[in-house]
């Protein structure tokens, strides 16, 4: 009677195990895949989107001022 009973045990352990195993591969490849990586950035983007929605346009300027000068090298003096 133990014997069938530890026998059951080892089979629902071991069911236990695989699909567990299973389970993290699966996940793993899932969420290193590349159709992740897009979903992931699709959401992050829509949300930036939606907290900052016209920020850039406010901030940028419409005309920028002149370029600052350029030093000149400095010539040596020969002797």
């Amino acid at each position: 009677m133990f014997n069938k009973i530890a026998n059951v045990l080892s089979i629902v352990s071991f069911l236990m195990v695989a699909s567990m195993s299973g389970g993290a591969y699966f996940g793993y490849k899932y969420v290193t895949s590349e159709q992740f990586k897009a979903k992931i950035m699709n959401q992050v983007l829509g949300e930036v989107k939606g907290l900052l929605p016209n920020v850039l346009d406010k901030g940028l300027p419409d005309m920028t001022g002149p370029s600052m000068p350029i030093p000149l090298p400095k010539q040596e003096i020969k002797f």
